[in-house]
């Protein structure tokens, strides 16, 4: 049966940035998605803004390009494609220039409708955008704008970032996206532990062993060299989409799924993370770098290499790391994270190993029994799965094996899911901001991740190297098995 869609009212979207990359490959895309099931009404309108000159054809033609490079071709439905496009206007823009002449904007939108600004550019624009919307009198009661992260480049930058857009946007119309909050699986996370007792009353350090969240990738750089350079494997994905998975795994069950009332859960695991100490970062953190290698039987170059430009570099490509709640929930569980580009394979997925039974009636030469775990994915195919020890079929004596209990939601609900920035960008037109982050969690998350980047500048010893197509450094491995435990891909 397919799910119930639930139709916004008709909106006005500007998209700043338009012509970059994530609006052809990601915005563009889950716009035509809503559209076509119907979620989207006909007189919705979408503006792409940015510097270059073009006409509304020459970038309807953009768009049209884009969806038929990142929509599925079964999707591609020319009729509604041509409805679509007719929706998308083009205002060319120097949107950080307080002398930019915004007139043209100021007259397309209806000040009746709820307008959503989308800030799909660097961050440092995000303070000059919001000021010029706020003069050139763009920002109405039902404006939301809405922010890619990283949101700063350490804690004093967000701060400042979060400030400047604060002077203008109320935090009830600043909605902070981070599209792994938006994946089916996350929210399912919510309703694995809050709507079935037999999970939450099996969440605790009593029942728990240890709790590993990975976010791997098989791609390099791939044309952000320059960004990502300056940023690194610990700022672009740990600060934000790994500590905001774990504040899901962690969280105390809030007492409504009112957007504050989430939020304020997840901010209080930030806040009980152990701040690790810089004489603490060398052993309980490890950074390494990718050289060149093979990835899907296919060669591949290093790091350096791919940023075409430096001899060296000490940006992270990978990092490992060991962090704690501290709460009565999690007391002494470890939280392993580790997430890089160029491994051998491209997922994202949390596992829960519990406790290993205290005796075993089972001799050994019968199978090995191994812990239960509860796995799960995000992607590349999202679901669950419930690892458990069973008896193999058959006669001849009782065997016992790992057997697994799968959903996978496309295959058992018989749907299309949306992508993360359909249902993320549905949100916010209604202005729900459950699924993204506020203000102090950003900061929160800011202040724990920062004292591990001084420690690493402090000690400047250059990332361990890795081979691409490998799981990262070998002292990555050694991080976990020192504890007596196993990465889950170790254990196939």
């Amino acid at each position: 049966m397919a799910a119930k869609i639930i139709p916004v009212p008709p909106f006005d979207c500007v998209v700043f940035g338009a012509t970059g990359d994530l609006t052809l490959r990601k915005l563009l895309p889950a716009l035509y998605y809503r559209f076509r099931d119907g979620q989207m009404p006909p007189e919705t309108r979408i503006f792409g803004s940015a510097r270059s000159t073009l006409s509304d054809e020459a970038y309807r033609d953009r768009a049209k390009q884009a969806l038929t490079k990142h929509v599925a071709a079964p999707d591609l439905e020319p009729e509604n494609v041509a409805r679509f496009l007719s929706m998308v206007f083009y205002i060319p823009i120097d949107a950080a220039n307080e002398n930019a002449d915004w007139t043209a904007m100021y007259k397309a939108l209806d000040p009746m409708r709820v307008r959503v600004f989308y800030l799909a550019t660097s961050p440092d624009l995000y303070g000059p955008i919001c000021r010029n919307l706020k003069t050139h009198d763009l920002v109405t009661s039902r404006a939301r704008v809405v922010l890619e992260k990283p949101i700063g480049h350490d804690l004093e930058s967000a701060r400042a970032i979060n400030d400047q857009v604060g002077a203008v946007f109320e935090e009830a119309q600043t909605f902070r996206i981070d599209h792994y909050l938006g994946k089916e699986t996350v929210q399912n996370l919510l309703a694995l532990r809050f709507a079935n007792s037999i999970f939450e009353r099996l969440w605790t350090a009593d029942v728990i062993d240890h709790v590993q969240i990975t976010v791997g990738e098989t791609v390099g750089v791939e044309g952000r060299g320059g960004y990502y350079d300056h940023s690194g494997a610990l700022r672009d994905m740990v600060q934000n989409h790994i500590l905001q998975l774990l504040c899901l795994v962690a969280m105390e069950p809030p007492v409504s799924l009112e957007a504050d009332r989430v939020r304020d859960e997840k901010l209080k695991v930030l806040r009980a993370l152990r701040p690790i100490a810089p004489h603490e970062a060398t052993s309980l953190t490890v950074r390494g770098q990718y050289g060149a290698g093979a990835v899907d039987g296919k060669p591949v170059p290093g790091y350096i290499a791919d940023l075409n430009g430096p001899e060296s570099s000490q940006t992270e490509t990978f990092v490992a790391l060991k962090a704690e709640v501290r709460t009565w929930r999690w007391a002494n569980v470890p939280f392993y994270l580790r997430t890089g580009k160029r491994l051998p394979q491209k997922v994202s997925e949390i596992v829960l190993q519990f406790r290993t039974h205290p005796f075993s009636i089972f001799p050994a030469e019968i199978g090995e029994s191994q812990p239960n775990r509860l796995i799960i994915r995000l992607q590349p195919e999202e679901g669950m799965r419930l690892e458990m020890m069973t008896k193999e079929p058959g006669p001849g004596g009782l065997r016992l094996r790992p057997t697994g209990l799968d959903i996978s939601f496309e295959k058992t609900f018989g749907m299309r899911y949306p992508d993360a920035y359909e249902r993320l960008l549905m949100d916010t037109v209604r202005g729900n901001a459950t699924l993204f982050m506020r203000r102090d969690e950003v900061e929160a998350a800011w202040s724990w991740a920062e004292p591990i980047l001084d420690a690493w500048a402090a000690r400047p010893e250059a990332p361990r190297p890795y081979a691409a197509g490998s799981w990262g450094p070998t002292a990555a491995i050694a991080l976990i098995e020192r504890d007596g435990r196993t990465w889950h891909e170790a254990m196939g």
